[in-house]
């Protein structure tokens, strides 16, 4: 007898629902991985230079795309609300790390300090007041504030396939 799988539990008033997962898939023979994020797909890999193929972005690309794309989400919708003439929003993003000035063991992962610089490009006839105030507000964008609060990465392993 067949039995019908359990309804996933309904959602509260006023949630959203729970997004699918982001899976990524590593091949052998390279970097080049395959992901599958929101019914999208798309090729990451790292440059010939380090091993990979340059088959697509690198990791660190996606990261600095997801922050730049939220930061013109952000004043998009927060210049809209205000009615401000915000005509378009420019973020070039790059990522670097140093070493921490003070540490004492250089060689631990714990003295790097990883930074990102970003450069806001506003298009529009703005004025001060309204540019300063959406600088301040790209530092509230969603993923700016998650990474710079840092975060939590649980990690476990799956049964294997098959």
């Amino acid at each position: 007898m067949d039995t019908l799988p359990t309804p996933a539990p309904a959602a509260s008033a006023g949630a959203p629902p729970p997004e699918a997962p982001v899976v990524v898939r590593t091949p052998r023979g390279g970097f080049r991985s395959e992901v599958e994020a929101g019914g999208h797909r798309m090729v990451v890999d790292e440059p010939a230079s380090v091993g990979g193929t340059g088959a697509g972005p690198t990791p660190y690309d996606f990261l600095l795309a997801g922050l730049g794309a939220c930061t013109g989400m952000t004043l998009r919708m927060y210049a809209d609300r205000k009615g401000w003439p915000l005509e378009e929003v420019v973020v070039k993003l790059s990522h670097g790390r140093t070493h921490a000035a003070d540490c004492e063991n250089c060689q631990s992962p714990q003295s790097r300090v990883d930074r990102v610089d970003r450069e806001i490009q506003l298009t529009g006839p703005l004025d001060e007041a309204q540019r300063a105030r959406l600088l301040q507000i790209a530092n509230q964008c969603p993923v700016h504030r998650t990474l710079a609060a840092g975060f939590q990465v649980e990690t476990r392993l799956a049964e294997p396939a098959g």
